[in-house]
Formats: C-alpha cells, sequence, structure tokens
C-alpha cells in the first residue's frame, strides 16, 4: 500500500483530516501482540482510548481504503451508542462509495443505528431490502435475512 494507496492524494488528505496515522512493522513489539497483527497490511481502528472498532487485513486500494477507514468511524460512534453520529457518517459513506466493499456492511449498520435510535423496526426491514436489491450474495444481506419478516 505504500507505493499505491498511502501515496494517493484523496487518502492523505482523507487522513490527515480525520485520523491520528500510526504505521509500525507487523512484528514491532508489543503492538502487534497488543493488537493481535499476523499479517501486513493489518488497519486497526482505534479510538482515542485504544479500543479497536474496526480492522482490515491486506491490501486496499486507494478507492477501498477511504470507505473502510469512514465504516471503521462510524462504528466507533455506533459503538459509544452515538447512532446519529452514526448514522450521519454511514451516509456519506453510501453517498461517495456506494459500490464501495464497504457498503453493504454500512447499510446494515444504518439500519441497526436507526433502529436503536428510534426503537423503530422499519429501518431494519429497509436494510435487508436494500442488501437485498443491490448486494443480494453479500454476507450483510444473509445477517440482514431475519429482517425481512418484520
Amino acid at each position: 500500500m505504500d507505493a499505491v494507496t498511502y501515496p494517493n492524494p484523496a487518502v492523505i488528505e482523507f487522513i490527515q483530516t480525520h485520523m491520528v496515522p500510526l504505521q509500525v512493522a507487523y512484528d514491532a513489539q508489543p503492538l502487534a501482540t497488543e493488537f493481535n497483527v499476523k499479517w501486513t497490511p493489518t488497519l486497526v481502528t482505534l479510538d482515542p482510548e485504544g479500543k479497536e472498532h474496526h480492522r482490515t487485513v491486506g491490501f486496499l486500494s486507494p478507492e477501498e481504503l477511504i470507505p473502510s477507514l469512514m465504516l471503521g468511524m462510524a462504528k466507533w460512534h455506533f459503538d459509544l451508542e452515538r447512532f446519529a453520529e452514526a448514522i450521519s457518517a454511514l451516509e456519506e459513506l453510501l453517498a461517495k462509495y456506494p459500490r464501495s466493499d464497504s457498503a453493504p456492511e454500512a447499510i446494515y449498520i444504518r439500519g441497526v443505528s436507526r433502529y436503536k435510535s428510534t426503537h423503530d423496526a422499519k429501518p431494519l426491514k429497509e436494510a435487508y431490502e436494500r442488501l437485498q436489491q443491490e448486494y443480494p450474495t453479500s454476507e450483510w444481506t444473509e445477517r440482514a435475512s431475519p429482517y425481512r419478516l418484520l
């Protein structure tokens, strides 16, 4: 990723605006053990306290890295039950990167965030229906499949 993804101007701008990047060797101790890094590249999205919220392993193109990082930021908000912020971040990801590999999970988490913030089951069914229509073979469509019964 050093040769292709990290030097990309959009990636540089996104990381400088939204992240505090730290690059370490896959075998650097104690971080490799602490964060269970077994392969490179491994990207771990942490909150300010060092708690993990998202992880990717393997090469990501610039077009996939940014939505993956956006998903990590949204999952941080979700995990802290800041559902309005999670929904906003997920909607931005889906608007800017609707065909990215992160989009199906973003649709799923957006549906769950909307449900948790309203206690209305309708967003869960809407998430399933959108996943079924746009990503019928995604694992996130399968995970959302019980929501079709709502």
